[in-house]
């Protein structure tokens, strides 16, 4: 019988390292599907930008028709007609001030909106949300009349302050509901916690919980951005001194009735991609969760 169970053990110890070998295969199979996978999709997200990039450096305004033709004729006149001739830096002026007015602005007021539907039970609080919500089933072509009307009143059209409150009415919904769901992630202890020190619910607020919440916060403050960066409508409608234009607004200016200039738009659009890309890198390291499962842990 020892002979017999020495022989089995023996056979099962050789038998082992071959379950390994399957498993190590078909996890090196799955990883080389799913880098493959990977990057076929990010050359697929890649190419809009490169083929932007590529067109943006043909000297003709049809070389979109003969993207061939680019490879000999390649340059960066496109770019120094932009910078030079056209009023690319007070666009971007403009672009920054309305975008970072609407960011700060609506935030502020998307974040102490959903601090309050979140930790506080007043009459009304959920109907509250869902007229936030219903607020964005509108279509801008309802909206820019009346709020045109608004602004006239108040003396706010063709000002900066005017077109960064009507881009609060379109942000400050949205980042309200993303802001409450995120603050009921954060426990309901820290905010006791902050009571027992002494603090006020402002202080509470402040010093405990936006801190907590920066992924929430970063979320918000980009949506807000690209929403005041890139819209046209209402920047186009109440906006009238060409000075004061959006960069979304300016690049109209290369399109007439019978003609456009796709060469220099295309320049311009790799121009205005910059800033909005260095907005997300400032943001982008407080995109990630998990800030708050050390929040009671003390």
């Amino acid at each position: 019988m020892s002979t017999t169970t020495i022989t089995k053990s023996a056979t099962a110890d050789q038998a082992t390292p071959a379950a390994p070998r399957k498993a190590r295969g078909r996890g090196l199979a799955g990883t080389l599907a799913s880098h493959g996978m990977l990057t076929v999709a990010s050359l697929i997200a890649l190419f809009p930008i490169a083929w932007l990039v590529f067109l943006s450096l043909g000297p003709d305004k049809d070389d979109y028709l003969h993207p061939g033709r680019i490879w000999s004729t390649m340059t960066l006149d496109n770019y120094s007609f932009v910078l030079q001739e056209t009023n690319f830096f007070e666009w971007l002026k403009s672009s920054l001030i309305i975008s970072l007015g609407t960011t700060v602005i609506g935030v502020m007021i998307a974040a102490t909106t959903g601090y309050a539907v979140s930790r506080m039970r007043f009459p009304g609080y959920k109907k509250f949300m869902w007229v936030l919500l219903v607020t964005q089933m509108f279509p801008i072509a309802v909206l820019i009349v009346p709020m045109y009307q608004i602004l006239s009143e108040l003396r706010l059209i063709d000002t900066y302050l005017g077109l960064i409150l009507v881009y609060c009415s379109t942000a400050v919904p949205y980042c309200a509901w993303l802001l409450k769901g995120y603050f009921d992630t954060i426990p309901f202890e820290i905010d006791e916690a902050g009571r027992v020190d002494g603090l006020s619910p402002f202080g509470t607020f402040f010093r405990l919980i936006l801190p907590l919440a920066r992924p929430g916060l970063a979320v918000a403050a980009f949506y807000s951005f690209i929403t005041a960066f890139g819209e046209v409508a209402f920047a186009t409608t109440f906006l009238l001194d060409d000075e004061k234009y959006t960069f979304a607004v300016g690049l109209q200016s290369f399109v007439s009735e019978h003609d456009a200039q796709r060469n220099l738009m295309a320049a311009t659009a790799v121009l205005i991609a910059i800033p909005v890309s260095a907005f997300f890198y400032l943001v982008q390291k407080n995109l990630v969760t998990g800030l708050t499962a050390g929040g009671t842990k003390g």
